[in-house]
């Protein structure tokens, strides 16, 4: 789809909040419009990373893009503090090959209210990719 704004994105990808309601449907969701005709799905937060580099999915190596993710605000509940806690927790009791002594940390950390919950994760990746423009809506 091609966006029409004036901010010289050529493409817009979108996101659709009400498409998933935890992580995985996220990687599934994410997958579905970043990597399309591919056989390579998102598994990891490190793999959401790697696409966003572009060059094997939907657009090229820092390609300008915008990725508006819609119903953001029910993703921000979905991945909010309860999916994170879960999230932590499953990978302290699987223990190797996971750092439990970080992972440990940032769960103490979110329940202090100082840790980032798995949506502010996920658009702080987004985020870190300057030439990827994110819209929350």
């Amino acid at each position: 789809m091609l966006n029409t704004s004036n901010n010289n994105t050529e493409k817009m990808i979108v996101i659709h909040g009400g498409h998933f309601s935890s992580l995985e449907g996220f990687y599934e969701e994410a997958s579905n419009v970043l990597m399309k005709n591919t056989d390579w799905k998102i598994g990891t937060l490190d793999g959401f990373d790697d696409i966003l580099y572009g060059g094997f999915g939907v657009f090229e190596n820092n390609e300008p893009i915008e990725i508006v993710w819609k119903e953001s605000q029910k993703s921000a509940e979905d991945l909010g503090i309860k999916a994170t806690r879960e999230f932590y927790g499953n990978k302290i009791r699987q223990g190797k090959p996971f750092n439990t002594k970080l992972l440990q940390q940032k769960l103490d950390d979110l329940m202090e209210g100082k840790g980032q919950t798995l949506f502010e994760i996920l658009v702080e990746i987004i985020q870190s990719h300057t030439n990827i423009q994110l819209v929350l809506a």
